[in-house]
């Protein structure tokens, strides 16, 4: 360890967020490898060390014998302020090197709040901020993850950018990486022959145009890019690269767990939901091969816990057995394991109660809406009853902590759907009163709400998100509404999520924004304690850009939207309007295992039927 990191690590907070060192953290010896890879996570070791997607691209990369994958996290402000006083670059936890050593920098894009960590880490680590400002002695700067899907308000800061998923893709990159590498191919060559893979796109090769009155009107792509960047899935999740070990963190993280990935997709189509759509089309693994990777994991890492991960456990086909057979071999080994992404629908106390015969923990059910009107026009396809009948089967099974959650600011939403949230609360009460087998521990009911973000290349894409002021207002009324017995009621401030969907419809003029925003001192804008609405504000009007045009302006189905030229496998101009049409007319569609929407996605396997 370098000696002014040693002096400066027992004056911060959790030191061990940045000592490396840790069990089965992967050391390679630097003359070895043709390409290092550092994997930036943009927020805290806890909130990096918890994400699945770093733990499969880190053991990835790693089995590659030339290549060595390191991992970076954005370090609190305590240890930043260290650093710069004491001139310690950004560097790889395994190795202790600054970023600016690395061949390949590559950032996660899970959360649009994270954009200015991204800024920062580059500058710690004395990397250029924009591609175009980068020699060919500067490592490429990369990114992938959900936000891709319009990376446009931060394209200038990255040479390129994967789109969908890695497994594949990745190691197709690194190997082109290194061929050039080896040739002595510069930057711009290797990024020419890189926008060839499926999958990748070089913002830099695409020219974003705008109107006369300053409107998106189209993108333009160079000679040598493709019109059109399709995302690129992994067809068979069986024969999928999946790691047989973790690194265990020597400090505790928000999820501390082993995890094994159940599919990949959802059937269920909800309007809102960004994942929904962005992962299709839906492929499930094995129970045979679910088992050995569970298996392989709890070995190998030592865990007491595992989780089955997934947008919606409860839609796994073989659930059942898949846990019939996992708890004989955890229970004896006092191994829990817990199964998140419940639905009410087709809640099993049966499966729960054998699941928490090691640890017992609270249900959480995500309503989504508090009417049935509501429920669907955002299509969640579940209704008063299922989730009364969820809570009943669990109050007769001994639980007594309900978590509900909800979206206020949704399209076609009223106060009659606010006061349905708390009507909805009081059943869930009732109910509790009508079933409950212990009644001595009372029951604590926790409502908590967010509010709606429209994502793109979904079909609330069109929808303008409210104003601040009116989404306090349902807040309050709320406040006012959920005043009861046994019911507590969380909520989302309203200020981050107008500055999420200012960025998740934006375009490439934000960039611009983001860096002003990094400059006059934002960071961590996903933590309270740190986000200023005020600073991001003077950031746009320094830039001359209204961000209301972005976040609150209903956009016509005839708009084209600075995302068009990424497709995510969903029919834009075909599904997605019709969804929203029937959005609108608070009309249903059938989940992919009831019938067949049509959206396109299937296309991705070849024209094959999903694995619904």
């Amino acid at each position: 360890m370098d000696k002014k990191l040693e002096r400066i690590l027992p004056s911060v907070q959790k030191p061990a967020r940045y000592a490396g060192g840790e069990f089965n953290a992967v050391y390679k010896d630097k003359s070895k490898v043709n390409a290092r890879f550092a994997f930036c996570f943009p927020d805290i070791y806890e909130v990096g060390m918890s994400h699945l997607g770093m733990k499969i691209l880190y053991g990835l990369y790693n089995e590659i014998d030339d290549v060595w994958c390191e991992r970076v996290f954005a370090p609190w402000t305590d240890m930043e302020r260290k650093m710069r006083e004491n001139d310690i670059p950004l560097y790889g936890l395994e190795s202790g090197d600054p970023l600016s050593d690395f061949d390949i920098v590559g950032f996660t894009l899970q959360y649009e709040l994270s954009y200015t960590n991204i800024l920062n880490m580059l500058d710690l680590g004395n990397i250029p901020l924009r591609s175009k400002d980068r020699g060919e002695d500067d490592p490429i700067v990369i990114a992938g993850g959900p936000c891709g899907y319009n990376a446009e308000p931060v394209a200038d800061f990255f040479d390129l950018i994967m789109m969908g998923e890695g497994e594949e893709m990745s190691v197709e990159f690194i190997r082109l990486y290194i061929e050039c590498k080896k040739a002595g191919i510069g930057r711009k060559e290797f990024l020419e022959k890189a926008v060839r893979i499926e999958g990748m796109y070089v913002p830099s090769m695409y020219e974003p145009v705008y109107d006369k009155d300053g409107n998106f009107e189209k993108t333009v792509a160079h000679s040598c890019a493709p019109a059109v960047v399709k995302k690129r899935i992994v067809r068979d999740l069986d024969k999928m690269y999946y790691p047989s070990y973790f690194v265990v963190p020597s400090t505790d993280i928000v999820f501390d767990r082993a995890m094994i990935e159940l599919f990949r997709g959802c059937i269920r189509g909800c309007r809102f939901c960004h994942a929904g759509h962005a992962y299709r089309p839906i492929r499930m693994k094995s129970r045979e091969v679910l088992i050995k990777q569970a298996k392989d994991l709890l070995k190998s890492t030592g865990y007491e816990e595992i989780s089955l991960s997934s947008l919606s456990t409860s839609d796994y086909k073989d659930l059942k057995s898949l846990c019939d057979e996992l708890l004989d071999f955890c229970e004896e080994k006092r191994i829990s394991l817990s199964l998140p992404s419940l639905r009410a629908d087709n809640f099993s106390v049966d499966i729960m109660q054998r699941v928490q015969k090691v640890r017992k923990s609270g249900l959480t059910f995500a309503p989504e809406a508090g009417t049935q009107r509501l429920r669907d026009a955002i299509n969640k396809n579940i209704r008063e009853e299922d989730l009364l009948n969820a809570c009943r089967i669990a109050f007769d099974g001994g639980w007594n902590n309900i978590k509900l959650y909800f979206m206020i600011g949704l399209p076609t939403e009223t106060d009659e759907d606010l006061e349905g949230i708390a009507d909805l609360a009081r059943k869930v009460v009732y109910t509790w009163r009508q079933s409950s087998a212990i009644k001595q521990r009372g029951v604590h009911v926790t409502v908590s709400t967010s509010s709606f973000v429209p994502k793109p290349q979904t079909p609330f894409q069109w929808f303008g998100q409210c104003s601040i002021e009116e989404l306090r207002r349902k807040q309050d009324v709320l406040k006012d509404k959920l005043k009861m017995r046994n019911v507590t009621y969380n909520w989302h401030d309203a200020e981050t999520s107008f500055i999420e969907a200012v960025f998740a419809r934006g375009d490439r003029r934000l960039c611009d924004v983001v860096e002003e925003a990094w400059r006059s001192g934002c960071i961590f804008d996903g933590w309270d304690d740190y986000f200023s609405l005020e600073k991001w504000l003077e950031a746009f009007k320094k830039c001359g850009i209204d961000p209301h045009y972005y976040a609150n302006r209903d956009r016509d189905v005839s708009e084209n939207m600075p995302w068009d030229h990424i497709f995510s496998g969903i029919d834009g101009k075909g599904h997605l309007i019709k969804e929203w049409e029937r959005a609108k007319q608070s009309l249903l569609s059938p989940d992919c295992r009831a019938k067949c929407a049509g959206c396109g996605a299937n296309a991705l396997l070849g024209g094959g039927a999903c694995h619904v």
